[in-house]
């Protein structure tokens, strides 16, 4: 950086006379600021003079390290170049002493430039031969190596940046850009032609060797490799991010690198979205389409008709089988509930169904077992966040087994009642006398009492009426023995009773206790009540309400 130092040397004495003048010109405060840069860049020259005349003399390894850090110092010499260009651009316009320094200024940074590109030549140079170099080395030394053409590579990407940056101040100055445009330009043109190969190969690459690691999982070359590909394209992505942002600020079409991005970038950038580079995305997606439709297009028709046919043939076994166990079923000598049996026939045929989807989705490709592995973790992990869903099946499990009711039962369970229609592993579908479908959880019901009203196939119906204590209670009770021994659904055996069963406030208390079966419940309940009350009117019993006597006892006031 020799030609660099002595530029801005030049530089540094012509601004400060400049400055000088400037401040006999009453901008004192703008010449203060230009003092500050000038003397940033002094103290940057002078390092920078040292590193270089020390860099000649040392070794390899130190003649390395010391030339990084004059790379460094470079970069901050560079950047401060740049804000002393952008602080003369902000000078007052039209003043005498800013067209001078302007002069003066765009005079003296005409070789930058080329110092930097004599720099990016160095620095490319060592690139290619440390590269060619890979190939003989192994174990750490290879490693370093390749850590240290990784550092060279940062640095050159670096001068890039400077480069565009110069170029910018120089267009914010007025000067002309021209020649360094044409020098620049072909050097990002080539390096990201060079990382969007590099991109685009890794990729395939990389897409060859997983599926090669996914037919043999415990191979540690493959997985070594894979893991050597997943880093170069990352450093590949990231370099090319960076170059599309520097051909951007030269003005230059960055549309295709933009498309490689889109494709292959692990994670999407907005500055990675314009018109043009959406627009090639969608159509090389729909020229690989087209590719693929016209390179397979006979043979995906057949895989989409031999899945379609092994659907069908599926679906046909899946009727069939379910025909089958359902006539098991009923000609099975266990005393199976219908619950049961509709479980059953409903998880086979689901089965069979789900074994033709598996060997349909074969036929077009789809490999099994990465799925049927997919679904074994998902299984587990809905499983694990569906904990109470797993109780309602545990629960169904103990209901299909113990059979506390049956469809058509009228149960009463966790407060609802009404007439068992449909059960699967997880819920109960209960339908009430006013017609309302109760969807009842299976664990609730198996952790409560449940009453089944119609289990049995004989209930006894239990009624109570009530005669005045002036009535004849041996008349009432011939009376209500005429009543139930008339009705042709209350059974002879067990026998009905009819017995005296309290002395109430009001009246004393009859229960009346005959059987019938459990479907004439209901009619039974209904007759006795509407014909005992029939017939104690014509028998002149009387059915007393609640009443109560009140005695007023008068005091005499003292």
């Amino acid at each position: 950086m020799k030609t660099l130092a002595a530029i801005l040397a030049g530089l540094v004495v012509l601004c400060c006379v400049s400055t000088q003048s400037r401040a006999q010109a009453t901008a004192g405060e703008e010449a203060r600021n230009l003092q500050t840069v000038i003397e940033a860049l002094e103290a940057d020259i002078r390092e920078l003079r040292l590193l270089s005349e020390r860099i000649d003399e040392a070794g390899e390894k130190d003649g390395a390290a010391l030339a990084f850090r004059r790379n460094e110092r470079s970069f901050r010499l560079l950047a401060d170049v740049d804000a002393l260009i952008i602080q003369v651009t902000q000078l007052p316009e039209g003043a005498s002493y800013r067209e001078e320094v302007e002069r003066q200024l765009g005079t003296d940074i005409e070789g930058i430039g080329s110092a930097v590109f004599g720099r990016l030549n160095e620095i490319e140079h060592k690139i290619t031969l440390y590269t060619k170099e890979l190939d003989t080395l192994s174990g750490s030394t290879l490693v370093s190596m390749q850590a240290y053409i990784r550092s060279l590579e940062s640095v050159r990407l670096r001068y890039y940046e400077a480069l565009v940056n110069h170029f910018e101040s120089r267009t914010a100055l007025g000067l002309s850009s021209e020649e360094l445009l044409k020098r620049l330009e072909p050097r990002l043109f080539l390096h990201a032609e060079t990382l969007a190969g590099k991109i685009e190969f890794t990729g395939a690459a990389r897409k060859e060797v997983q599926n090669r690691l996914n037919q043999d999982p415990g191979n540690a070359d493959l997985g070594t490799a894979l893991t050597n590909f997943d880093d170069r394209h990352q450093a590949n992505v990231a370099g090319l991010e960076s170059l599309i942002a520097l051909l951007d600020g030269i003005g230059v079409d960055s549309s295709e690198y933009k498309t490689v991005m889109l494709q292959h970038a692990p994670s999407i950038s907005i500055n990675f979205f314009s018109t043009k580079a959406l627009l090639n995305v969608l159509g090389k997606g729909w020229d690989a389409v087209g590719s693929a439709v016209s390179a397979n297009g006979p043979d995906l028709l057949f895989r989409m008709l031999l899945f379609v046919l092994v659907i069908l043939v599926f679906r046909t076994l899946s009727r069939i089988v379910r025909r089958l166990v359902l006539a098991a079923c009923d000609r099975s000598s266990l005393d199976m509930s219908v619950l049961l049996k509709n479980v059953l026939v409903s998880v086979s045929s689901g089965t069979v169904m789900a074994l033709g989807v598996l060997m349909a989705l074969s036929q077009i490709g789809i490999s099994l077992a990465p799925m049927l592995a997919g679904l074994g973790v998902a299984g587990f992990i809905v499983g694990f966040a569906l904990q109470d869903s797993l109780g309602n099946f545990a629960a169904g499990a103990m209901i299909l087994i113990y059979r506390p009711y049956d469809v058509d039962d009228f149960v009463e369970i966790t407060g609802a009642s009404g007439l068992v229609k449909k059960m699967s592993l997880v819920s109960t579908t209960i339908v009430t006398f006013d017609n309302q479908t109760l969807v009842v959880p299976n664990s609730k019901i198996w952790g409560d009492v449940i009453k089944n009203v119609t289990a049995q196939t004989e209930r006894r119906v239990d009624l109570v009426f009530g005669i005045g204590y002036g009535d004849d209670i041996e008349q009432a009770e011939r009376v209500l023995h005429e009543i139930v021994a008339a009705h042709e659904k209350i059974l002879e055996e067990p026998a009905p009773r009819i017995v005296v069963s309290s002395l109430g406030d009001s009246s004393v208390n009859i229960a009346v206790r005959p059987w019938t079966k459990t479907e004439d419940y209901w009619d039974v309940y209904w007759y006795l009540t509407r014909e005992v009350k029939l017939r104690f009117d014509r028998e002149g019993i009387s059915i007393p309400f609640p009443q109560r006597d009140v005695h007023l006892i008068s005091g005499q006031q003292t």
